[in-house]
């Protein structure tokens, strides 16, 4: 069944997943903006700023008091890289009404926390408060400066900053630490302002509700706050708006301190048929995605090559990144032997249990997206960003359908865009 998603006011749409499998309500709004470089290390300081303090609720102790009185509600910030976006996220969770002690209905109570912490910040002579911008531009300074502690991340970082040079999705999500000295009180609200009235925003609901009153509820939210309507700038990213072209492979090499090498492979798809990432998602878990992949099976099982040995899918991208953890050493046997996986997939070098493993695999990853509120929530927003609307039922029938012949094409069209290589 396909999500039926309404847009309350133009730009602004609310997407209720009815549903009596959990406890729980889970409540999201997601706030897209374009990555950009002028404005990706601002943007990580809002939702940072915003969960310190609201206009009724002072601290985030006031918040936090408030959140315990609703038995125990949670609630999460933060920001994430889709594509050419940059996604600010905000979540609430409390119990379904139906299991509160008085029947309180903490859906809607819920919902009042999420938009008071949103849309009603607290302000200090109309701008924000000083003291929580500066606190929290030193904690983004710190997760930027942190990024190099997770070796493997880093190394797909820097992968995909010399395949995209100085296009958007080459942007670190928390943005640059030299950019942080220029934000203040007074441009980090401007920002906010014109987010808040130009912005996509995407309101997710997740739980067992009446979904007229539900809409009822965001409707007049929405006309408090006076959000106007907007022409939200946003960008779409699927199989078919990435083309590639066809370029010489790049090889670099970065010297860290490091016990282990850290291999990244990232793979260009030069296929922009609609409907071709159900083929592409096959032909990556047999590549390297699952325990019985290629990859995992001669790289690292067969020639104990790798510590590590796997490749993901980045569908927003057409992309492949395949990354390996390997004893610096190996560093040419790894490559030799994941070309021959490369070379053996378009070969045809495969067999039907292969393909069947696959095709069991995304299945059960495809079934299981229903069992988490947050991650059905998640596929969502990847559909709605993807510009598609594939419902969890016709993404089962597409993997089923797909054939041999479908994966060999697929195979043909990969091209290794760049190798990068940390070592000590």
């Amino acid at each position: 069944m396909k999500l039926e998603s309404k847009e309350i006011i133009k730009g602004i749409k609310l997407h209720p997943i009815k549903t009596d499998k959990f406890k729980t309500d889970l409540s999201a709004i997601f706030i897209t903006v374009p990555l950009a470089k002028e404005t990706v290390t601002v943007d990580c300081v809002i939702p940072a700023v915003l969960r310190r303090g609201t206009k009724n609720y002072k601290t985030q102790e006031d918040i936090n008091k408030k959140l315990e009185e609703m038995y125990g509600t949670s609630f999460d910030c933060g920001i994430e890289k889709f594509g050419d976006n940059h996604v600010i996220k905000f979540y609430a969770e409390s119990i379904n009404t139906n299991f509160a002690p008085n029947k309180e209905n903490l859906l809607q109570e819920q919902l009042n926390m999420l938009f008071e912490i949103v849309f009603n910040p607290l302000l200090e002579d109309g701008k924000f408060k000083g003291e929580y911008v500066l606190s929290e531009k030193e904690n983004i300074r710190q997760k930027i400066r942190a990024k190099i502690d997770q070796k493997e991340q880093y190394a797909v970082d820097k992968c995909i900053e010399a395949m995209y040079n100085d296009s958007p999705y080459a942007l670190y999500k928390y943005g640059n630490e030299e950019d942080l000295d220029e934000i203040n009180q007074d441009n980090l609200y401007k920002r906010y302002q014109d987010i808040m009235q130009n912005a996509k925003i995407d309101i997710y609901v997740s739980g067992n509700f009446v979904e007229e009153e539900l809409e009822t509820f965001v409707k007049q939210q929405l006309n408090k706050i006076e959000l106007k309507p907007r022409e939200p700038k946003y960008i779409q990213n699927n199989e078919q708006t990435e083309k590639k072209e066809k370029t010489e492979t790049k090889t670099i090499e970065e010297k860290l301190d490091v016990a282990q090498g850290k291999l990244v492979l990232g793979l260009d798809i030069m296929e922009n048929k609609e409907n071709a990432r159900f083929a592409i998602g096959l032909y990556n878990v047999i590549l390297g995605e699952s325990a019985t992949s290629k990859l995992f099976q001669n790289v690292r099982e067969k020639a104990s090559l790798a510590y590590t040995a796997r490749s993901t899918y980045i569908r927003q991208k057409n992309n492949i990144f395949i990354k390996c953890g390997i004893e610096i050493p190996n560093y040419e046997k790894a490559i030799d032997i994941i070309k021959q996986q490369l070379e053996d997939m378009k070969q045809g070098n495969f067999t039907d249990e292969d393909i069947e493993n696959a095709r069991k695999f995304m299945i059960n990853g495809i079934n299981s997206v229903e069992e988490e509120q947050d991650t059905e929530i998640t596929y969502y927003m990847g559909q709605e960003l993807s510009g598609l609307n594939t419902s969890l039922e016709q993404y089962l029938e597409e993997v089923q359908n797909v054939t041999r012949e479908q994966i060999e094409d697929i195979a043909n069209k990969i091209q290794i865009n760049t190798i990068l290589f940390l070592k000590s």
